[in-house]
């Protein structure tokens, strides 16, 4: 018995306070002894105790209402009655009350030795269950960022880049195709950083008029051009202090380029019509689709900027390159499209769910979102299979079905199918040249022999 089990004891007879003392404390626990329910329950306020014996009936508040008194305090306690008129009736009512078990008076050591034994069993069970909550709580957030949700390496590997970054002031750099998430990334980044409780805006570059970007950006003052009747906040100054997303970086002309950089670099801008810069604090996290390497060696992007704002990069890769985590996004979107249009959660077949992992998704992500909307709106009995899916995504897989090769979604079984198939199909075009086929399948010779091994020792 650790020495660290603190216990209390309540009971209106003295004689049998000691008595209990003496025995737990032989047995290792730390006790505390209180003459009735108003005296135990200050002691409950003041300090928690692991185990509770407590007496029913006591002068004043007896055992029944120190139980109700002291409510969530006892919380973390296993609290045992007892009793010399003890009967089911009584018994029901203590436990119904928070009580975890009750001995009848009078009562041998044995029998409050073999109670406390399972009280501890019982705490230890409590405890393990609190830290699997934990564990499983800690598993739920690694498994996400902000928003978003992956079992992919690469999606996990992005989730701790943009958690470390996210309480620096640093510029981001998001990069990724189209649909892929990348404004979310950045809600992510702002969410966990210090300045999520300021503004965060999200403009995108490529839908502002260019004769409006300056105006748009910077603001503008009353009378600065012909319509300016009023003086009028730019973004830039509407998120001070906070966090402002710029998407699609790369189709800002080169003009607004060179101003955008000089308020990177200096922390100023200038109203379209003012004569004063203001001073602005803003954390600028920038997003594209496009390469802006190839943008600045065409002379489209300017190269200062381009290096301004890769201080950190962080790149999204689309979803063909990311099949194991469709399953968790079509829960999610599942559960956000159910909860929004009503009803109840469809299941997704095996079959739709081949599909699901065998199209190229050229939309990413936004594209499966879509279709899981189309989907939940169109599901019957409670299934969402081929029905309900667009002709194009069910003509886009290739010519023999995988789904007939395996059965289930092992994403490990079916790599080693597939290998399998393409290894053979190669060696068989190469006339058994595995250095040739090493470099048809992109892959090192050693790796090729490798795989070749597994293979035959599989039985293949």
């Amino acid at each position: 018995m650790k020495p660290d089990k603190h216990l209390l004891i309540i009971d209106d007879e003295e004689n049998m306070r000691h008595m209990l003392k003496a025995l737990v404390g032989r047995a290792g626990y730390a006790v505390e002894t209180a003459a009735n329910g108003e005296e135990g329950l200050a002691l409950v306020w003041e300090r928690s105790f692991d185990f509770i014996l407590c007496d029913v009936r006591m002068p004043g508040m007896d055992g029944l209402a120190f139980l109700k008194a002291a409510g969530e305090f006892l919380a973390e306690s296993t609290v045992i009655m007892m009793s010399a008129y003890g009967n089911v009736d009584m018994a029901l009512e203590a436990m119904k009350a928070g009580a975890y078990d009750f001995i009848s008076k009078p009562f041998k050591a044995d029998e409050v030795l073999l109670a406390l034994k399972k009280a501890e069993e019982r705490e230890g069970l409590r405890q393990e269950n609190r830290q699997l909550k934990e564990q499983i709580r800690e598993i739920r957030e690694n498994d996400g960022f902000g928003a978003m949700v992956a079992r992919s390496k690469s999606m996990h590997d992005m989730f701790g880049l943009a958690r470390k970054v996210a309480p620096f002031t640093t510029t981001v750099l998001i990069t990724g195709e189209s649909g892929t998430g990348k404004e979310l990334v950045a809600r992510g980044i702002y969410a966990a950083s210090q300045r999520a409780k300021r503004p965060f805006l999200a403009i995108n570059c490529g839908g502002i008029p260019e004769n409006l970007l300056e105006s748009e950006f910077f603001g503008y003052i009353k009378g600065a051009f012909t319509g300016a009747d009023r003086t009028h906040k730019g973004i830039f100054a509407e998120a001070d202090g906070g966090t402002l997303f710029l998407d699609e970086i790369g189709e800002l002309p080169l003009g607004m380029q060179v101003k955008l950089l000089r308020v990177l670099q200096e922390g100023e801008i200038r109203p379209v019509g003012a004569s004063r810069v203001e001073k602005v604090d803003v954390r600028i996290l920038a997003a594209t689709a496009r390469n802006l390497e190839d943008e600045v060696r065409g002379g489209r992007f300017r190269e200062d900027l381009y290096y301004r704002l890769n201080v950190m990069a962080i790149h999204l890769p689309p979803l063909r390159e990311r099949s194991d985590d469709i399953p968790p996004l079509c829960a999610q979107f599942i559960k956000k499209f159910t909860a929004m249009l009503g009803g109840a959660a469809p299941s997704i077949t095996p079959e739709a769910m081949e599909k699901f992992l065998t199209y190229t998704w050229p939309g990413n992500v936004r594209e499966l979102e879509n279709v899981i909307q189309r989907g939940v709106v169109m599901a019957e009995n409670g299934s969402l299979g081929l029905e309900q899916l667009p002709s194009y995504l069910i003509g886009d897989v290739s010519k023999g079905s995988i789904y007939h090769y395996f059965a289930g979604f092992s994403l490990k079984k079916a790599q080693k199918i597939i290998e399998k198939e393409m290894i053979t199909k190669v060696l068989k075009q190469t006339g058994g040249n595995k250095m040739q086929a090493s470099r048809l399948l992109e892959i090192s010779y050693p790796s090729l022999l490798s795989k070749i091994k597994e293979i035959e020792e599989d039985g293949g």
